[in-house]
């Protein structure tokens, strides 16, 4: 009876592997790990619960790249709702070794590596201060928590991925006994891998992953992605973001020095579209974060046009304009409860002051000599008022004597001469004709005349 039960249960699930036609998903992910990888790991997910994938793999080959973007790869990967394998074709390193960790699976080409997960700065290849090697080492201990405990051969618990070795991947300071002594960052060959857990085993092409896993005669549907995907991943790279803040402020504030709407009310323009534009279309930003962007410009120009002077309207037009530019940073900022998502804070933060401290130097350089001859030009008074054009300079010194009284030292009739204080001027009569020695009284001046009526 027993028997016959057993034939049955493998017959139902032989049966039911046959009629499950759901494929499986696959992200080639060959590139350095940014914002463009990120944004192909996104759509991929997407795509796979769209498509009720059964399994989602990702063909990894990278030499690492931008924290941010791992860490929000590793999130994406280690909460998706469908079995995540990793077949690492030669490399996982650095940010790589953190996607890896994050998969449920993880098979290796024989001469394939995973490790080496110090963070470094881009420009030289420094390690970065200890505040970022405690995040990364943090983050790759969780990482490997998350993957649980096995019972082991010597009937004990022990952890399925040991987070000891995964911190040895970030921090030289770390030793584990057996696997890498201190002052060495840790780096795994396929072969170690699979002997200390990190790996479920070894294989030569993608498709003998799939054979292993059963899913072989599974269909399969590759991510592949469009110029368009390519462009999006160039725009929401936190470095051209800065750019683009930098020129949203920088033609804000030279549009406010001039008046009407010129060449900087472009930029800006110009600008903001390329900021909002690629977030909105990837859903990254709510279309409420562009409206308020947009409700701000709408301000702005009012105060530009309408209202004199630079008021409470032009201040709540910059605020409101500000604000969603910060909030664009934040993925999928919504203040509903339950839905406030500060993770992404730090980085955000990093961006937006980037983009300020740039438009800063930006404004600095435009407003000193040191500018091109073009910008001098739209920002400097630079026409000469010259007599042959008609302009006449008048000297408006006489205007101290208004109030003051005088003597008509010729006969006023009306126009003549006055003496104050020893100075004779030019003078005209405002009421009838004034005799010589009359006193007189200073009234008004016009164009370097003074306008007199007799004293007393």
């Amino acid at each position: 009876m027993k028997r016959f039960l057993f034939l049955l249960i493998s017959l139902i699930a032989v049966l039911t592997s046959l009629a499950d036609e759901r494929p499986v998903y696959i992200l080639d992910f060959n590139d350095e790990v940014g914002s463009t990888t990120w944004n192909y790991t996104r759509n991929a997910i997407k795509e796979a619960k769209d498509r009720d994938a059964r399994m989602f793999v990702v063909h990894l080959n990278t030499y690492g790249g931008t924290v941010l973007h791992a860490d929000s790869i590793h999130s994406a990967l280690l909460h998706l709702d469908m079995p995540v394998v990793a077949f690492v074709d030669n490399n996982a390193a650095s940010a790589g070794a953190l996607i890896a960790l994050a998969c449920d699976s993880v098979y290796m080409r024989p001469d394939a590596t995973m490790g080496a997960a110090t963070v470094v700065n881009g420009n030289d290849g420094q390690a970065m201060p200890d505040k970022y090697q405690s995040y990364m080492r943090a983050m790759m201990r969780a990482t490997a928590e998350h993957h649980g405990r096995i019972f082991s051969a010597d009937s004990t618990w022990r952890w399925r991925r040991d987070p000891r070795i995964a911190e040895a991947m970030v921090d030289p300071s770390l030793s584990v006994p057996g696997i890498i002594e201190k002052g060495k960052v840790l780096t795994l060959t396929a072969t170690e891998a699979v002997r200390h857990g990190y790996a479920e085993g070894t294989a030569e092409s993608l498709g003998q992953v799939l054979e292993e896993l059963n899913v072989a005669d599974a269909p399969r549907i590759t991510y592949s992605p469009t110029w368009i995907d390519h462009l999006m991943g160039f725009f929401t790279n936190p470095a051209v973001q800065s750019l683009l803040i930098m020129l949203i402020i920088g033609g804000i504030y030279f549009e406010l020095q001039t008046p009407g709407m010129g060449f900087p009310s472009v930029v800006a323009i110009a600008a903001a579209a390329l900021y909002f534009l690629p977030m909105y279309l990837t859903g990254i930003v709510s279309s409420w974060i562009v409206l308020l962007f947009l409700a701000g410009f709408i301000l702005l120009l009012f105060e530009i046009f309408v209202v004199p002077g630079f008021g409470i309207t032009g201040i709540a037009g910059i605020v409101l304009m500000v604000v969603s530019v910060f909030m664009g940073l934040l993925d999928n900022f919504s203040f509903y409860p339950g839905h406030i998502d500060f993770s992404g804070l730090g980085h955000a933060l990093a961006t937006f002051m980037a983009g300020c401290l740039l438009a800063t130097g930006l404004i600095f350089y435009l407003m000193s000599r040191f500018a091109p001859k073009f910008v001098q030009r739209s920002t400097a008074l630079t026409r000469e008022q010259r007599i042959e054009d008609g302009y006449i300079g008048v000297d408006t010194s006489v205007a101290v004597y208004i109030g003051r009284e005088g003597i008509a030292v010729t006969p006023l009739r009306p126009s003549g001469k006055i003496e104050i204080d020893s100075e004779q001027f030019d003078a005209v009569s405002t009421r009838g004709f004034i005799e010589e020695g009359t006193p007189v009284k200073v009234i008004r001046h016009e164009n370097a005349q003074l306008y007199v009526t007799a004293a007393g």
